[in-house]
């Protein structure tokens, strides 16, 4: 009876230990992680980003021209929780976007208490800078008290950008850029010191650029030197 028992005993432990076995071998067959690309869509779920992961992103004016007001009206639906967009809308968690493209960054909205992370922005609403917006929020605004994750899918932003151009602002469409075009940056100043046009030493580019006035001396070293012996 002891023996049977024993027996029993034995193959019981030996069956967990398959059971151990197998269950860590397959853990390391099939770790769980996080897909490069999801099978669907995760509303309100940015996509990662890492060195060298992230597709090359498409500029927002190649998409604008084919842009379609009617599905950003879709997607805005998302947003209609917090925002109005009708002309004379009242504000709500979120301010009305009645005529926002154009308008100053986290100002007027009737007053609306924008959070100091948004105003101190700075400049006016513009393609690019609501493309940066709807993207992520958080990192176009640090600090901002805006939650929601962001568009991740480009032509979602796009479809919203021009419906919301389309309510109370019109702004022209800008152009959309050459292919392989580097994106335009804003005009550089010349260096302090340095003339503007030349980008020269502004100090001794002075001689160049003045006509002396008739009867001043003259700046020719040269002539000076002649003038001095014909003094003599």
């Amino acid at each position: 009876m002891d023996n049977r028992t024993n027996t029993i005993a034995g193959w019981t432990l030996a069956a967990c230990g398959i059971a151990l076995g197998l269950s860590i071998v397959g853990g390391m067959a099939f770790h769980s992680e996080r897909p490069e690309k999801p099978g669907y869509a995760i509303e309100g779920v940015e996509a990662e980003g890492g060195a060298g992961g992230a597709a090359a992103e498409v500029p927002i004016a190649t998409l604008l021209p084919t842009a379609d007001v009617a599905k950003g009206a879709e997607v805005f639906k998302k947003c209609a929780a917090c925002h109005t967009v009708t002309q004379g809308g009242a504000n709500g968690i979120g301010p009305n976007l009645y005529g926002t493209l154009g308008e100053g960054i986290g100002q007027g909205k009737g007053g609306f208490a924008f959070s100091d992370a948004l105003k101190g922005v700075g400049g006016n609403w513009d393609f690019d800078k609501m493309n940066a917006w709807l993207t992520s929020p958080r990192k176009f605004a640090p600090g901002t008290k805006m939650t929601f994750a962001g568009l991740g899918n480009p032509q979602d932003r796009a479809n919203v950008i021009a419906y919301l151009n389309s309510q109370g602002s019109n702004l022209p469409l800008p152009a959309a850029p050459a292919a392989g075009a580097a994106p335009a940056k804003p005009d550089a100043k010349a260096p302090e010191g340095k003339d503007s046009v030349t980008n020269t030493d502004a100090v001794n580019n002075l001689g160049n650029t003045g006509t002396p006035a008739s009867g001043a001396p003259s700046v020719d070293p040269n002539a000076a030197k002649e003038g001095a012996k014909a003094g003599k």
